[in-house]
């Protein structure tokens, strides 16, 4: 039987490495100064016990190849996207045929679900808009386009990268 002692001890690499980005986040944005450096270390250790607190350490494996093509995929999604819309804006010939779809996402309520939804506002011509029976519900400029399939390869391709697959 484990003791709460062995979990704090679990814990600690995780902590120290999210103590590391914060740190890192303050340097980018405070600069070097050495005098700013114990200010910066405090804010770090401040925040890293509140992410603690309000997101603890969890038991799944992020996978870095598979978090580094999410990342290059969300990056392609937004530039389609703002390309699309603006597309859309421009060319009165372009026709809308808006309307709601439910895509019945496999991750729970939470953190997981609520970056899912954030990842999915950018495919072309979508917005997440709700929750509704266990299923979120997206508003799309055209109804006939593939978005259930594109929703899965991008659900997918979140699960990859936190390693739920």
């Amino acid at each position: 039987m484990s003791s709460p002692g062995d979990a704090a001890v679990r814990a600690a690499p995780r902590a120290l490495a999210r103590t590391a980005g914060f740190l890192v986040l303050w340097l980018v944005l405070a600069g070097t100064d050495a005098a700013d450096l114990a200010a910066g270390l405090a804010a770090a250790v401040a925040a890293t016990w509140a992410s603690l607190r309000l997101l603890p350490p969890g038991s799944a494996r992020v996978s870095a190849p598979a978090l580094a093509a999410l990342a290059l995929r969300f990056a392609y999604q937004s530039a389609i996207a703002g390309a699309d819309v603006a597309r859309r804006a421009l060319d009165p010939r372009m026709p809308l045929r808006t309307g709601f779809v439910a895509y019945p996402v496999r991750f729970p309520a939470g953190p997981v679900r609520n970056a899912f939804a954030t990842l999915t506002s950018l495919l072309p011509g979508t917005v997440p808009a709700g929750d509704e029976n266990g299923q979120l519900v997206y508003h799309c400029l055209d109804i006939e386009a593939p978005v259930i399939s594109q929703l899965a390869a991008e659900e997918a391709a979140l699960s990859r990268a936190l390693g739920h697959d």
